[in-house]
């Protein structure tokens, strides 16, 4: 896919891979993609993604349901 910005001095300032990880923590902070998504969009590790979104004030996305589906496996990998 090409992206065509208008030639701008302020839009120039920024790298191609700044633009990207701005346009990724974008979307996720709107829930149009997921961690692994966003990451992979951006071309970093998801640590580095996460960082990333806390430089920028947005909220990891994780549910009560998130955390009860995490302590269930986390059990059940337990009793193996």
């Amino acid at each position: 896919m090409t992206l065509v910005l208008p030639d701008d001095p302020v839009i120039s300032s920024f790298s191609a891979s700044d633009l990207l990880l701005e346009l990724a923590c974008a979307l996720y902070a709107r829930n149009r993609v997921n961690m692994a998504q966003g990451a992979r969009m951006a071309g970093v590790e998801r640590m580095d993604f996460q960082a990333a979104l806390c430089d920028r004030n947005i909220a990891v996305h994780y549910s009560d349901d998130d955390l009860r589906s995490d302590l269930e496996s986390l059990q059940v990998l337990l009793q193996a």
